[in-house]
């Protein structure tokens, strides 16, 4: 007897989406969702009311809500977490046990066992599940994926990822350990862990050295300071090395310095940000002192992850196994800690 064949998910014409979570990073996935023309804001939910209100502006018809719980009795096709760090994990959780997929902001979690339950409640649930990795949005860093992946570049044997916001963050809840996980590394190497790996499609790393610092001092307790500095090198099991440095508060000259580049045996590749623009980019290729533009600044990247996640929602609201990416992610993120506080 041949085995049933499962019906293939029908079409989600316009999935409804709750919004856990509106200021400013949560109003622009929401609009960036809306831009698509392809889902409806059904609820809205945030703990300050004037966040709540800003969001209305953008969908007076959603449902204004203060909580998880209530958003979770509205009947969704799908949410879009965007509250501080520590929240993530259970919420998602939450979420997806309920049988609603989930948009997340970073980190999914604070650590890989958070993360890895997150995935886990999305798998038994067979339910969509998505981060805002969202630096894999711009073209400029599809470009240069998409050169390495072709082998333009020959061998990629080193790479080097700069974060420096020389502003910080301005919310008080990134200063504190329980409710963050950890300052800049968490906050802004994630995204350059993320970016070194998906490029480099998953290597296995072997060993880590980091340094982590606080205040121009080396942190010393997890527990009660976040880093404001923090510098990391894999070393990644065929040899190859990648090394990461990011920063608040750091005395950069400009607003931001955001870089990765590549170095390959046949050519280079660079994503660097303009004039210190936290928005602008250009991509380009190296071939000894000639250069070529992959992508230039005016990319309207910031909120393509999360408009391409409501792209796949309304396809199909199962289980994407790609989600267990984030898992290597957090797994180096882990490591970085665990090497700078020895």
């Amino acid at each position: 007897m041949s085995a049933a064949i499962a019906p293939a998910p029908a079409l989600l014409t316009r999935p409804r989406i709750g919004f856990l979570g509106v200021g400013w990073i949560g109003r622009n996935r929401m609009e960036a969702m809306l831009a698509t023309g392809g889902i409806e804001a059904a609820a809205i939910a945030d703990a300050l009311p004037g966040n709540g209100a800003e969001a209305a502006l953008l969908a007076p018809d959603a449902v204004r809500l203060d909580s998880l719980d209530a958003l979770l009795e509205q009947p969704l096709d799908g949410i879009v977490i965007a509250t501080p760090s520590a929240l993530h994990s259970e919420q998602s959780i939450r979420a997806l046990e309920r049988g609603v997929p989930v948009f997340c902001q970073k980190p999914l979690g604070r650590t890989g066992a958070e993360v890895r339950a997150v995935i886990d409640a999305a798998r038994a649930a067979d339910r969509l599940l998505g981060v805002d990795l969202s630096y894999r949005g711009t073209a400029g860093m599809r470009a240069l994926r998409d050169h390495v992946r072709a082998g333009q570049l020959g061998h990629v044997h080193a790479v080097d990822l700069i974060f420096h916001n020389a502003y910080g963050p301005d919310k008080p809840w990134f200063h504190d350990p329980l409710l963050s996980g950890g300052g800049c590394m968490m906050d802004l190497g994630v995204h350059l862990i993320d970016l070194a790996l998906w490029v480099l499609d998953f290597p296995e790393v072997e060993r880590i050295e980091a340094a982590l610092f606080a205040k121009g001092r080396p942190l010393e307790d997890r527990g009660r300071q976040v880093e404001d500095l923090g510098m990391a090198t894999l070393h990644l099991a065929d040899g190859r090395m990648v090394r990461i440095a990011c920063s608040w508060n750091l005395h950069a000259g400009q607003d931001a310095v955001i870089a990765a580049d590549f170095y390959g045996d046949k050519a280079g590749a660079a994503f660097r940000n303009i004039g210190g623009s936290f928005y602008d980019f250009r991509a380009e290729l190296f071939r000894g002192t000639a250069r070529e533009a992959l992508s230039e600044p005016g990319d309207p990247w910031g909120g393509r992850m999360a408009g391409e996640w409501a792209e796949k929602l309304a396809r199909s609201p199962r289980f994407d196994p790609g989600c267990e990416e984030l898992a290597h992610v957090a797994d180096i993120m882990d490591g970085i800690y665990a090497a700078a506080t020895r």
